[in-house]
């Protein structure tokens, strides 16, 4: 989907003419701007052309929107004829070019528009808040609801989804008193108000919300509208998010199969589908099945959309995710090492996605063996991401992380321990304590100092991990699992193979209530007990010789 950002007009024909452009463009299925300059012809309207006639308050060429009208027109199934769009937009057209304030936009106007295009949010956000307390119009004015709804989109992408997600809430209640329950504008802010509570951390709700989405937007549009099948897409999206991978493959196979009898093939939500197919797949188990998803999508994306397409770069880097996690691990690191030189040339050195490129390439070549080689790719990284987006943001940090593993992993088991130690510190600083990722941390800490020789200080660091992650994820969570069964190891290389004996005694025990027999972790613990069960036994007295007379 590519929804795009309405600029901000008083009321009269040019919010008219932009409201119903808007519209056209949703009912067509969100074409993006470069689907829908290549589909007008070379020459005709540049991708940025076409998105400042969307997005930017001055008054389009009336050339370039009968072409868009036209376009959009023809994608909408069951439409009206382009002949009568065309011309019910001149209509519009005329009217806009003919009103006497259709001059410049106002300074605040301007100023937020130039926000909103920087992706300065924040600004975009406080002088947003300053024009609708400005207004003249009535609250419950169309024009009003349209900047609330701009606004709680903002606050989304700038960080603050749980806020946008009560934004929408309210707006939803407000939408549904003025509009009513199946007005567009009050089902297109349902739409919002679930993805966002879903981004917030609400999975299961943002599932529940677009199942109901569903069924309303069925009833209103009919099920093989845009709309329609663009809340199809979340709710299956966010019902895998819940952990119901099978349910969300099975969805997006439905799916795929509609878009491609609505849409065509080679649609790009059509395209879209399939990747999220291929990944809920993999998901759900079928890894294999996903890697030949991912290839097969690539081709296809290339041929429709072009080697160098953001959605088929996206592809190749789930098409090598998938290969390493089949096993394929040397086809996968070479994947990665093509597609970051791919995203450096078309995005950039300094591009957030080429340094994920070249994050997952670093990784894949220390698990095909080349630890000194991925600890040397890690560090060069944690330089360029600590310059491009600061020494706190999560991908410095994650950089680090994996840096100091593969440095261990390389023979540098003191200076893992070392750069552990430091990256548990800023981690907590920036994360907080009970953050996951520092966790995770702390429990890498303890490894490389065991291996390091401070066997009983690995295990006193464990033992405090495991009170920790008791108490944030609880007693049956893997992490807590995991960090028992570290402490019980390195306890037993500590001297108390005794206690190590007792403590997988129990893990067993455990594991096997909550992740059941034949769980690979639960068979790793039964091979790990046996093992100092026989260290045990050798250290009891019992086995020992006799002393000499």
């Amino acid at each position: 989907m590519a929804k795009l950002t309405a600029p901000l007009f008083a009321p009269g024909p040019r919010l008219r003419l932009n409201d119903e452009l808007h519209t056209l463009h949703r009912r067509g299925g969100w074409p993006s701007v470069r689907e829908l300059a290549r589909a007008l012809g070379t020459g005709v309207a540049s991708s940025s052309r076409i998105h400042d006639a969307f997005t930017k308050p001055r008054l389009p060429g009336w050339g370039l929107v009968e072409v868009l009208v036209a376009e959009l027109a023809g994608r909408v199934p069951g439409g009206a004829p382009v002949e009568h769009e065309v011309k019910r937009f001149h209509d519009l057209w005329d009217a806009a070019a003919a009103e006497d304030s259709s001059g410049p936009a106002t300074t605040l106007d301007a100023a937020i528009q130039a926000a909103v295009d920087s992706r300065n949010y924040a600004g975009a956000i406080r002088l947003g808040t300053q024009l609708l307390a400005a207004s003249a119009l009535a609250q419950d004015h169309p024009q009003n609801l349209q900047r609330r709804h701009q606004l709680a989109d903002w606050r989304g992408h700038a960080g603050k989804a749980a806020e946008a997600a009560a934004a929408f809430a309210d707006l939803v209640r407000d939408m549904t008193r003025v509009h009513g329950p199946d007005h567009p504008d009050t089902l297109d802010a349902r739409h919002d108000a679930a993805y966002w509570s879903g981004e917030a951390g609400g999975a299961a709700e943002a599932a529940a919300a677009f199942a109901d989405l569903v069924r309303d937007m069925t009833r209103v549009h009919g099920p093989d509208h845009p709309d329609t099948l663009a809340a199809r897409h979340n709710a299956a999206s966010w019902s895998g998010e819940t952990g119901g991978a099978a349910e969300a493959a099975a969805a997006f196979a439905d799916l795929v199969r509609d878009t491609i009898r609505v849409q065509g093939p080679d649609h790009p939500d059509t395209l879209d589908a399939r990747g999220h197919l291929a990944r809920w797949s993999g998901e759900a188990g079928g890894a294999a099945e996903a890697a030949a998803a991912f290839a097969d999508l690539v081709q296809d994306m290339t041929r429709v959309q072009g080697p160098d397409h953001p959605d088929t770069l996206d592809a190749l880097h789930d098409a090598a995710h998938w290969h390493g996690l089949t096993g394929d691990i040397e086809e996968a690191a070479a994947l990665f090492t093509d597609l970051a030189r791919d995203m450096a040339r078309v995005h950039g050195h300094d591009h957030p996605d080429t340094l994920d490129a070249r994050h997952y390439a670093a990784y894949w070549r220390g698990e095909a063996g080349g630890a000194a080689e991925a600890a040397a790719a890690f560090a060069d990284l944690v330089r360029d991401t600590t310059r491009v987006h600061g020494p706190d943001h999560p991908d410095t940090l994650a950089a680090r992380h994996n840096a100091a593993y593969w440095r261990g992993e390389a023979g540098g088991a003191a200076e893992a321990a070392a750069a552990f130690a430091d990256l548990v510190q800023d981690m907590t600083r920036v994360q907080g304590p009970d953050d996951p990722d520092t966790l995770d941390a702390r429990g890498h800490l303890a490894r490389w100092r065991g291996e390091a020789g401070g066997a009983a200080e690995a295990a006193a660091a464990l033992a405090d991990l495991v009170r920790d992650t008791t108490r944030v994820h609880g007693p049956d969570h893997p992490d807590t699992l995991d960090a028992r069964g570290r402490l019980a190891h390195w306890r037993g290389h500590a001297g108390d193979a005794a206690g190590a004996v007792v403590a997988l005694t129990d893990l067993v025990q455990d594991r096997t209530r909550v992740q059941g027999t034949d769980h690979p972790d639960t068979l790793a613990s039964q091979e790990a007990l046996l093992t100092w069960r026989g260290r045990d036994y050798l250290r009891s007295p019992l086995t020992q010789p006799d002393a000499p007379a």
